[in-house]
């Protein structure tokens, strides 16, 4: 079983991903919105890649004839939840948790796009695979890490719920009607790749997953 065999229909697709573009878009100003001068510039550029991609998405539920608005509502308010569960008390926090979720988030979805038709998943895969500006967050967070060390303990137990969430919000975009228990389990180790890549991420801000 794998993740093409579980994908939704284009339309749920491109409306939770088009949706969630737009929450990480918001999530980052609000964090560049509290930061200190320097950062405010690597924030905006992150902020703009997250709007481009949203801004991509919507053209592509356009280009099938579908209204936006109706398109993304189904998943205001999952997203929603899902931002507000994974926002941090502070700004090194809610750098982590868009540096952890947008990327297993992107990730996740490029893989669901093969179970897709073949001509617009290419193209949406296309468009998630596009730069985020992770390059600058991750320079802002080890640049904290760096001043105070005792902050990656605690980062790092913070890494480990939000995979833990972010996983839950991957999950429920799996179309698993009709599958059976036994099937549902099977799609554990599905996972393991893009958990692989989130090891990969935490490790290069000298964090354990």
């Amino acid at each position: 079983m794998d993740f093409a065999e579980l994908a939704p229909d284009t339309s749920g697709y491109l409306g939770l991903v088009a949706y969630l573009q737009l929450g990480f878009f918001q999530s980052i100003s609000m964090v560049s919105a509290i930061s200190e001068l320097a950062a405010k510039e690597t924030l905006s550029t992150a902020a703009g890649f997250a709007l481009s991609k949203h801004q991509g998405l919507v053209a592509e539920i356009r280009r099938r004839g579908e209204d936006p608005t109706e398109v993304m509502a189904p998943y205001v308010s999952r997203v929603d939840d899902f931002l507000l569960l994974t926002r941090g008390a502070s700004v090194n926090e809610n750098l982590l948790s868009i540096y952890i979720t947008q990327g297993f988030l992107d990730d996740f979805f490029i893989s669901l796009s093969d179970g897709l038709p073949h001509d617009v998943g290419a193209r949406y895969a296309s468009l998630l695979g596009a730069d985020s500006g992770t390059s600058g967050i991750v320079s802002l967070l080890t640049d904290a890490i760096t001043v105070d060390p005792k902050r990656a303990h605690f980062l790092a137990m913070c890494g480990r719920r939000l995979l833990g969430d972010t996983l839950l919000l991957a999950q429920s975009a799996l179309v698993l009607e009709g599958h059976s228990e036994s099937e549902e389990a099977r799609i554990e180790p599905v996972f393991t790749e893009l958990i692989a890549t989130h090891t990969r991420r935490m490790d290069a801000l000298g964090l354990t997953a």
